[in-house]
């Protein structure tokens, strides 16, 4: 497995000198200052590139090329974005790019209620709570019919931990539920929030299964042309939020895209705290089902609450078995390796640390912290040698 850091280029606190130190031998990386739906420029395509590799790095997997909102409804003459789309796909695949992990979830990435829940020994981790979401979907964007899509104990802890707020609380929530955007792009305030939502008025699960079938017949041809992987990242949380419908939330869903498009070329980004937020989902379970398909990993942990809530664990902490995890890589790997696959290696990288020691002092983005992450980088490095050494040639390459 290669080990991989997520870097956020201009916009980054921590410098590749500093990434280097961590002993990871690839960054992910995306071109984040291009608004969504344009072409990525090849020479800022291999501007990137040549500084990453310059520090003494590869960048074969980008996080990511996003899909324009517009794709995501099937709104209008879509013909412009998906040839811009492809023309950047063609862009990064000259530069040597290999994978490209995407989301289809409407409106935001990622969404957490806390960036800086106390950790249990000290620091602090991203959580979600179902009481605070609630609070913010009822009584602060006041959409209508939220009450429906919560538990009645639910709502009712909303409206008793939303009438004790303060001011300054209710404004660390929606900052906190807007932190999953990336790059410098605008953050919406909440009446902006509701007209982002009603533009998906009336788009459901089966349209935006729709729209995300028609968008891989769109790329994938040209990614197998390329010779590039495409690898979708599961929704985060892995349930319906805002009223936006999420339709990558667990096995069934995954099976459903990856026959969506019978090529090799439409994968997945194995993210084991997305997948392992769903009480339902065996993470090592499913990546041993989907293996074949396994492009890219986000290794990070979550512990769940009984009510739905969530927040980072450690990444050998929490509720997935992170060794099982890492076994059924390894061993896709090696069975790569036995077919003569070009894909042998799999890019993982530490996902989500807490921040630890000075790490609130760096002013990094939300979960991506420097001390948390090499713990993580460095717990996960470990259970690979292990495993390698206990398994002998099963695993050569570890």
């Amino acid at each position: 497995m290669i080990e991989g850091w997520r870097w956020y280029g201009a916009y980054d606190r921590i410098s590749l000198n500093e990434i280097a130190q961590t002993g990871a031998a690839a960054i992910v990386t995306a071109l984040h200052e291009i608004p969504y739906g344009e072409v990525w420029p090849r020479q800022a395509v291999a501007g990137t590139r040549d500084r990453i590799r310059s520090a003494g790095f590869d960048w074969t997997v980008v996080e990511s090329l996003p899909v324009h909102e517009a794709i995501k409804r099937g709104e209008g003459d879509l013909a412009g974005l998906f040839a811009n789309y492809r023309q950047s796909m063609a862009n990064l695949a000259a530069e040597g790019i290999k994978v490209i992990c995407y989301n289809f979830m409407p409106l935001l990435d990622w969404t957490r209620t806390d960036l800086a829940a106390p950790a249990a020994r000290g620091g602090t981790c991203l959580r979600f709570s179902l009481t605070k979401m609630a609070a913010f979907e009822i009584l602060m964007v006041k959409r209508k019919g939220a009450e429906a899509d919560y538990p009645a104990e639910t709502v009712a802890a909303a409206r008793a931990w939303h009438e004790a707020a303060t001011q300054e609380e209710l404004d660390r929530l929606h900052t906190a539920i807007m932190a999953g955007l990336p790059g410098a792009f605008d953050r919406y305030g909440i009446a902006g929030l509701r007209d982002a939502l009603a533009r998906y008025d009336g788009i459901d699960r089966d349209t935006l299964r729709r729209n995300l079938k028609r968008f891989l017949e769109e790329v994938v041809p040209a990614a197998e042309d390329l010779g590039l992987r495409f690898a979708i990242h599961a929704d985060d949380p892995p349930r319906d939020i805002l009223g936006l419908p999420r339709i990558v939330c667990d096995g069934e869903d995954i099976g459903w895209i990856l026959s969506a498009n019978n090529s090799r070329a439409n994968g997945l980004t194995l993210c084991a705290g997305s997948l392992g937020a769903n009480p339902a989902n065996d993470v090592p379970a499913i990546a041993a089902r989907f293996a074949d398909r396994i492009h890219f990993a986000h290794l990070r942990n979550v512990a769940k609450d009984p009510d739905g809530s969530f927040e980072e664990a450690a990444h050998l902490g929490g509720d997935t078995d992170m060794p099982a995890l890492i076994a059924a890589l390894l061993g896709e790997e090696a069975r790569r390796r036995e077919q003569g696959r070009a894909d042998d290696s799999i890019v993982f990288r530490p996902d989500h640390g807490h921040e630890l020691l000075d790490d609130g002092t760096r002013d990094t983005h939300p979960g991506y912290p420097l001390v948390g992450r090499l713990r993580g980088l460095a717990e996960l490095r470990g259970v690979i040698v292990g495993l390698g050494h206990a398994a002998g040639p099963l695993f050569p390459a570890v």
